[in-house]
C-alpha cells in the first residue's frame, strides 16, 4: 500500500519528530547535537523556514516550523539526508541513520503551537 501524500500548503506550521534507527543513540554527543542543529538552520535558510521551537534528545529530535512556502517535503529531505551523510562520513560507516519516515503533525493554532513549544 502507497504512503499517504503529505499535507503541505504556504503558511502551514508543523511539528516534526523523528529518531534514530534501532531507536539508538544519533545525538549522544554535544558534538552530534551541534551539527544536527546545524543543518536544522541551513534547512530554514535554503526554504524559508521560521523555526519556532527545536529539541534535540539522544535519540530524536523535535520541531516547530512554518513553512511559508509549501515545501517541508523537499526541505526535511535535504535535512535529514544532509545530516546523514555527514553524520556517516564522519564515523565511517554507511547505512540509514533515522527509522523510517518522520512525522509531520499539522499545529491547527497559536494555542497548539504554545504547547508544542512548551
Amino acid at each position: 500500500m502507497a504512503r499517504k501524500l503529505r499535507i503541505q500548503y504556504e503558511g502551514a506550521i508543523y511539528h516534526v519528530i523523528n529518531r534514530g534507527n534501532y531507536r539508538r543513540d544519533v545525538f549522544g554527543t554535544v558534538g552530534a547535537a551541534q551539527a544536527f542543529e546545524t543543518v536544522v538552520f541551513e534547512a530554514c535558510k535554503m526554504h524559508g523556514w521560521r523555526l519556532h521551537a527545536h529539541g534535540v534528545m539522544s535519540n530524536h529530535y523535535h520541531l516547530a516550523v512554518a513553512t511559508p512556502r509549501a515545501n517541508l517535503v523537499e526541505g526535511m529531505h535535504w535535512l535529514q539526508s544532509t545530516f546523514a551523510t555527514r553524520f556517516n562520513r564522519l564515523r565511517q560507516v554507511r547505512g540509514h541513520l533515522f527509522q523510517g519516515r518522520y512525522q509531520a503533525l499539522l499545529v491547527e493554532d497559536a494555542a497548539a503551537l504554545a504547547r508544542v513549544v512548551d
